[in-house]
């Protein structure tokens, strides 16, 4: 052969396997987040009807009982977990790993065997959704009647880079029921996060029940609407120990959120006697930030709070309760005489230190019941403990401090992390929008929660970030998901990646197939990513 032409084919064999290479990492390797490391192989594994699930170790049996009952369902096939199985199997493998992070996991996937391999449950459950998302969309259906169920052969190292990665709903402005709570953390799950905060309480609605204080269920769970509707709704105590067991074997964490001192007016609606003023009260039907809060003054204003958190301590396994601490005035606390009674026997000078006070009593409450407090980035204006979590949701810039002076943050500053501000098109420079009412794709994509001023030591404290969903403007579950989805995939890998590792242009590649994933999960989700779709409805808006 003439050596011209065999280089000439050997290059065009060569390209060709390159591009191969790429398609399948385009094309196959559809995963969010993106695993910290992939090596592709020539080899695929087939599932077919006689496909085996093994586990190894006992606590293993659950995760290998999920993709049993998930393949099960999508493909017509019937599969089982067992103890032992040989070629053609599919094994969850509970052992040694050489990385301390509880939630690594690694993946291997050869013609004969696939093998997800973890030292703990969290990883191998992280392992399991990484197969999951190996496998076609199809997975998520009822009866799919796919024919090829097909995965890639490939070598995955990996584990998050951040212990907290949050996902927030508020259900106080409108009340969600148990079974979407269920279907929202089965998507925070599927996609790796681990932390549910649960916004409780607030203005509009107290949504849970405490049986010793049955008004806050009759009165303060519901308002009245301009229109004359009733509108609300709570979670009894039964409801609750059901959604965190559901979430707990998702490997969720929930954590409530009970607001205090201010975002009372709910509970001052039943519960007047607890206010400076005496009320009479409403439970609000508008949004804002409203003037009555709970009396730091009355010493029977602790004694509700407390007995309230007893009833609700035991229901969350979690190591943190929310107790707020934001967007509380101070202006009833300046003319209340008991109020201005204990700032004057607790030598206290300003009404920021009163509301340290009210924090730190609660904050010695919760501790001696076994819990931690997480407080909005206010608490920090009259002074917290330092086994305080601060919550930083203005900027950067409080967490930053807190940090610094040694307590544990977790970033999720409005102008990055809120999904109730609108997607909108992406464009080359998303600022070009003002973060401060659009949050597109790419803006949460862009996410770090680690300030460049800390030291090595300080930046431990950063235990990482969360997306928050306020629910003013939700009143469905539809709309929840839509503004939730597509935002919460790139946000979860600013939480998981490094900053060098992201690369917002591979991650877009993935959204196509996430989108008919999550279609088939039945989630609703926003397009405003598709610039074709929604560059006529944004021409004008400059």
């Amino acid at each position: 052969m003439n050596i011209y032409k065999f280089i000439s084919q050997s290059l065009v064999i060569i390209l060709f396997s390159l591009s191969f290479q790429h398609v399948r990492a385009a094309g196959e390797i559809q995963i969010i987040p993106q695993p910290q490391k992939v090596e592709l192989t020539s080899n695929q594994f087939v599932l077919t009807k006689d496909t085996k699930i093994q586990y190894i170790g006992s606590n293993a049996k659950p995760i290998a009982d999920r993709l049993a009952e998930l393949l099960s369902k999508s493909s017509g096939f019937s599969f089982f977990s067992l103890k032992n199985a040989g070629q053609n199997t599919i094994v969850f493998q509970l052992g040694s790993n050489s990385s301390a992070n509880i939630e690594a996991y690694t993946l291997t996937s050869t013609p004969t065997k696939i093998i997800v391999k973890a030292a703990s449950p969290n990883g191998l459950f992280y392992g399991f959704q990484t197969l999951r998302q190996l496998f076609p969309p199809a997975i998520e259906l009822q009866n799919s009647n796919a024919t090829h169920w097909t995965i890639p052969g490939v070598n995955i190292e990996d584990a998050p880079l951040y212990p907290y990665r949050g996902l927030h709903l508020d259900v106080s402005r409108h009340f969600f029921d148990k079974k979407f709570i269920m279907k929202y953390i089965d998507m925070m799950a599927m996609y790796k996060y681990n932390k549910f905060h649960w916004h409780l309480t607030d203005d509009q609605g107290w949504r849970i029940e405490v049986k010793r204080y049955p008004q806050l269920t009759k009165t303060s769970a519901y308002r009245i609407e301009s229109k004359g509707d009733t509108t609300g709704g709570f979670y009894t105590q039964q409801d609750i120990k059901e959604i965190v067991a559901y979430a707990r074997e998702r490997f969720v964490e929930v954590i409530p959120e009970i607001e205090m001192p201010g975002h009372a007016q709910a509970v001052l609606a039943a519960y007047p006697e607890f206010s400076c003023s005496g009320g009479p009260f409403k439970v609000e039907t508008t949004w804002g930030i409203f003037n009555d809060v709970f009396c730091a003054g009355n010493d029977k204003t602790f004694e509700f709070l407390e007995n309230v958190l007893d009833e609700i301590v035991p229901l969350f396994p979690s190591k943190y309760i929310h107790i707020g601490g934001d967007e509380c005035p101070k202006i009833r606390w300046e003319r209340c005489v008991k109020c201005q009674a204990r700032m004057k026997r607790e030598n206290l000078w300003t009404e920021h230190e009163l509301q340290g006070y009210f924090m730190k009593r609660i904050e010695k409450h919760l501790q001696e019941k076994g819990k931690r407090i997480i407080g909005w980035e206010e608490v920090l204006e009259g002074g917290v403990s330092k086994s305080a979590t601060i919550m930083s949701w203005l900027s950067l810039k409080a967490g930053t401090q807190a940090a610094q002076q040694g307590n544990d943050v977790i970033m999720c500053p409005e102008k990055l992390c809120y999904f109730d501000h609108y997607q909108g098109l992406e464009t080359e420079e998303p600022e070009a929008f003002g973060y401060g009412r659009f949050l597109p794709l790419k803006a949460a994509y862009s996410f770090n929660p680690m300030p460049k001023e800390l030291s090595s030591e300080q930046a431990t404290h950063i235990l990482g970030g969360q997306a928050n969903v306020w629910t003013e403007y939700m009143p469905t579950t539809q709309q929840v998901e839509y503004m939730v989805y597509p935002r919460a995939l790139a946000f979860i890998e600013t939480l998981w990646l490094k900053p060098e590792s992201k690369d917002f242009k591979a991650f877009e590649s993935k959204i196509p197939s996430q989108y008919e994933r999550l279609k088939n999960a039945g989630i609703n989700f926003s397009k405003s990513w598709d610039k074709e779709s929604t560059k006529t409805k944004w021409a004008n808006f400059k």
